[in-house]
């Protein structure tokens, strides 16, 4: 197979019948970095909006813990789709992210924006930085997988489409993006979970270069400073030169997909391992098309009082229905990062 072999098979895919199929070849052989570095972004996005930041500034959970949060919500995405979004284990992970979102109040429009955040951050990104731009059946993709995504999640007034994803994106951050101190202070937590991937000479070049990729909208939103026009233009020609690279190597070979390889499960990790330790105490929530439990009415805690504070939820946006009692953790995968080659 080609360079442009899985590109060639994509273009006589249906998206409606085969979009989990396409997401998996672009996550996973096609743009596997590009597509986290994308998704990492739109994480960044999401702190220009002060409803979001202050919450995630209330809980202290990236200045604790910021590496263990931002690879819990790596891979709870990961992990709804790994078998399927509406396979046993899909659904049990949807569950899991419901139950850990279901303790804080967040409105509708904000799931609506953060999960638009992981549709069109990454298509832009790969547009831009990729070693080609998506196709149209890989843009479909996308926003079809971000589309099942909330509606396991229980969001409200989805997109169809990925032009309706983007529609909604640009419109919310015009409306929300505004600075906030919250903002920069998870963004800069954030920001030092990245530059400690690299060595400690390179960090703080790392950080100038991740916000010389940054729009100005977004920079001003977070009370960050611009970089210098220089350091811009080095850092956009050195990204194509990298997409000009890949663009002439092989293709990765079917039996090698690119895993996550998170810093904080060095010997796997499991569905219980993810997101906060109380999350396993809550009460499982039906998804919205299970019946719940038979048995008593169980209290909803999906909209609790305001004074009630709860730490770590990952940046997807989940909604939630009447709670059911708690399940058996999942322990029906572990994922050992050895499995992929070095």
């Amino acid at each position: 197979m080609g360079r442009y072999g899985r590109l060639r098979r994509i273009q006589q895919m249906d998206p409606l019948r085969d979009h989990e199929r396409i997401f998996r070849w672009i996550t996973q052989y096609e743009f596997p970095r590009d597509y986290l570095q994308g998704t990492s972004v739109a994480f960044l996005r999401d702190y220009g909006v002060p409803r979001v930041s202050r919450l995630l500034d209330r809980t202290q959970e990236f200045e604790r813990a910021g590496q263990k949060r931002y690879d819990d919500t790596v891979l709870i995405a990961y992990e709804m789709v790994r078998e399927g979004l509406d396979s046993e284990h899909g659904r049990a992970t949807a569950r899991h992210l419901n139950r850990i979102h279901g303790r804080y109040r967040i409105p509708n429009e904000d799931f609506l924006y953060v999960l638009a955040t992981t549709v069109v951050g990454p298509k832009r990104w790969i547009d831009r930085y990729g070693w080609r731009p998506l196709s149209p059946q890989e843009t479909e993709s996308l926003a079809l997988v971000g589309r099942r995504m909330g509606e396991l999640m229980g969001i409200t007034g989805l997109p169809a489409d990925y032009a309706e994803f983007e529609r909604l994106h640009d419109a919310y951050e015009r409306e929300m993006f505004a600075y906030d101190p919250a903002n920069r202070r998870v963004a800069a937590a954030t920001l030092r979970v990245v530059t400690e991937w690299y060595p400690a000479p390179l960090r703080q070049l790392a950080a100038r270069v991740t916000l010389a990729v940054l729009d100005e909208p977004l920079l001003e939103a977070l009370g960050l400073p611009p970089q210098p026009r220089w350091l811009r233009f080095a850092a956009d020609r050195a990204l194509r030169a990298r997409a000009a690279v890949i663009r002439r190597l092989p293709p990765r070979p079917e039996r090698f997909p690119r895993r996550p390889k998170p810093r904080s499960y060095p010997f796997g990790w499991t569905l219980d391992d993810l997101g906060p330790h109380w999350a396993h105490s809550r009460p499982v929530v039906p998804l919205t098309d299970e019946d719940p439990p038979p048995g008593p009415a169980v209290p909803d805690h999906h909209m609790p009082p305001p004074a009630r504070e709860a730490t770590g939820a990952p940046p997807l946006s989940p909604g939630g229905r009447s709670p059911a009692p708690a399940s058996a953790p999942d322990r029906s995968h572990r994922t050992h990062l050895d499995q992929e080659p070095r």
